[in-house]
C-alpha cells in the first residue's frame, strides 16, 4: 500500500488506537514542566534513529502556511510514500504530517509574536514541533513540547536543528488529566479527533484556565468531532486561514484552518 493510502489510514486510525494511547497514558501528578522532560538542549539522538529519519523524510518548507519553518516530513519523494507501511519500524508517523490545525497556530504566532513573547508556552500534541518552533522564533521565554510518541520527540530535535534553534524541552508522557501546570499559554492543534479524548481535553484545559488563568489557543480545520463537541460553544474565533493547495490535497479537500481561543464561562464550570 502506498503512503498516500497509508495517509488515509492515519487519518482514520487517529480516531481509534492513537486516541486510545492518549487516554491510556495518563500521567500522575505533574512535576514542574522543566523537570518532566525526556529531551532537552544538548541531548543526543540515537544515531540509528537519526539516520533512518534523515534518509526517509524530506526537508521542506513549501506547500504549507509557514514557509519560514523547515521541517522533516513524509512527501511523495520519500521511500515510504510508496513502501508498505508495516515496514516503518517506529510506529505510525503522525508527526511526519504537518496537520492544518498546527499550521494555523504556527502562522498566527509568527504573525503575532506578542501572543508568546516573554511567556511560557506548552505545545500539546506537538507532532513535528512546528508550533513550538514558531513560539521560540517569536520570543517565548520558555517552551515545552509534548507528544506521546518518542519518535516525534526525536524528529522535533532534528527540526530544531534545521531552523538553527537549540532544542526546547520535550516530554513524551501524557499530561492530560494531570495537575494543571503553570503555563501562560497552551496551544494545541488537530487534537479533537476522538470524542473521549475531546472530553478529556475539555475538562483538563478548563481546569488549567480556572486554576492557573492559562490562555488556550486551539487550531482545527473544521473536523466533525471538533465542531460537534460541546467545547465549540465556548470558543472565540481568532482568525481563519485559507490552506495552500498542497495541504488541501493532503487533507481530503479541507480548505481552511481556524485558530480558536478557548474561553469557558463560569456558568459552565461543572458541565
Amino acid at each position: 500500500m502506498a503512503f498516500c493510502g497509508w495517509k488515509w489510514l492515519l487519518l482514520v486510525s487517529r480516531q481509534n488506537p492513537f486516541a486510545k494511547a492518549w487516554r491510556s497514558r495518563r500521567g500522575g501528578p505533574s512535576l514542574h514542566w522543566k523537570r518532566c522532560c525526556h529531551w532537552s538542549a544538548g541531548k543526543s539522538l540515537d544515531p540509528e534513529v537519526r539516520v533512518f529519519l534523515e534518509e526517509n523524510t524530506e526537508v521542506t518548507s513549501s506547500g504549507h502556511l509557514t514557509p519560514e519553518i523547515r521541517l522533516r516530513l513524509l512527501t511523495p519523494r520519500c521511500r515510504f510514500w510508496k513502501e508498505k507501511p508495516d515496514l516503518w519500524p517506529y510506529g505510525d508517523p503522525f508527526w511526519a504530517i504537518y496537520w492544518p490545525g498546527g499550521q494555523a497556530l504556527s502562522r498566527y504566532i509568527l504573525d503575532n509574536p506578542c501572543v508568546v513573547k516573554g511567556r511560557s508556552v506548552l505545545d500539546l500534541g506537538s507532532g513535528c514541533g512546528a508550533t513550538a518552533i514558531a513560539a521560540v522564533m517569536s520570543g517565548a521565554s520558555q517552551v515545552l513540547a509534548n507528544d506521546i510518541d518518542p519518535t516525534a520527540g526525536m524528529a522535533m530535535i532534528l527540526n530544531c536543528e534545521l531552523n538553527h534553534l537549540n532544542p526546547f524541552p520535550i516530554t513524551i508522557k501524557n499530561i492530560i488529566n494531570s495537575e494543571a501546570g503553570n503555563w501562560d499559554l497552551i496551544v494545541l492543534g488537530d487534537m479533537f479527533y476522538d470524542e473521549q479524548l475531546a472530553d478529556d481535553l475539555h475538562h483538563w484545559l478548563r481546569k488549567c484556565i480556572r486554576i492557573q488563568q492559562t490562555q488556550v489557543l486551539i487550531g482545527d480545520p473544521g473536523r466533525h468531532q471538533f465542531l460537534s463537541h460541546r467545547i465549540r460553544s465556548q470558543l472565540h474565533k481568532v482568525i481563519e486561514y485559507s490552506l495552500p493547495e498542497y495541504t488541501r490535497q493532503e487533507n481530503n479537500g479541507l480548505t481552511s484552518s481556524i485558530v480558536w481561543s478557548y474561553q469557558p464561562s463560569n456558568s459552565l464550570e461543572n458541565c
